[in-house]
């Protein structure tokens, strides 16, 4: 059995109040993992239904600039933010879909990846995205629809990777 984080101790470590949003907050992006804002918003009011947007995007800011949370944005995707922090891990992202999911650093230390030039950098963080279709996107492109004749640019493009 894994035990809760100690969220307000965490935010006490972190230099930051403890307020009923914040932890709220944190809950929801434990409870959804690679949460946009509308579903943080949607699972802290049940909560706190008197929470206003301000006060759930104040504290996805405080939570990300304090480390204790990271937001992620896929291309064309909304930000989306996870609790999974300092590992350095990636993600999958279905492009049929949308669904994310947290894939371990390949190489197994930070940065997973060495640039073949650093340019005077000080690295300390990659970022990688991997893009597919989830297994349940996969299974149904092999249905009929793969064969269709004049397929969307989206199909076409799927048909492609």
């Amino acid at each position: 059995m894994t035990s809760s984080p100690d969220f307000p101790q965490m935010l006490r470590d972190a230099g930051l109040r403890v307020t009923r949003q914040r932890l709220a907050v944190m809950d929801a992006l434990v409870e959804l993992a690679h949460a946009d804002t509308e579903s943080v918003i949607g699972v802290v009011r049940r909560d706190l239904p008197e929470v206003s947007h301000q006060a759930v995007y104040d504290s996805l800011r405080t939570l990300t600039a304090a480390g204790l949370a990271r937001r992620i944005q896929p291309n064309g995707s909304l930000a989306r933010y996870e609790v999974r922090v300092g590992d350095n891990h990636h993600h999958l992202v279905c492009r049929s879909c949308g669904e994310i999911t947290d894939v371990d650093c390949a190489v197994g230390e930070i940065p997973c990846l060495t640039a073949s030039d650093d340019h005077g950098y000080v690295i300390d963080e990659a970022e990688v995205i991997y893009w597919g279709l989830c297994p349940a996107c996969s299974a149904d492109s092999a249905g009929p629809e793969t064969n269709h004749p004049d397929p969307t640019p989206r199909q076409e493009k799927q048909r492609r990777v």
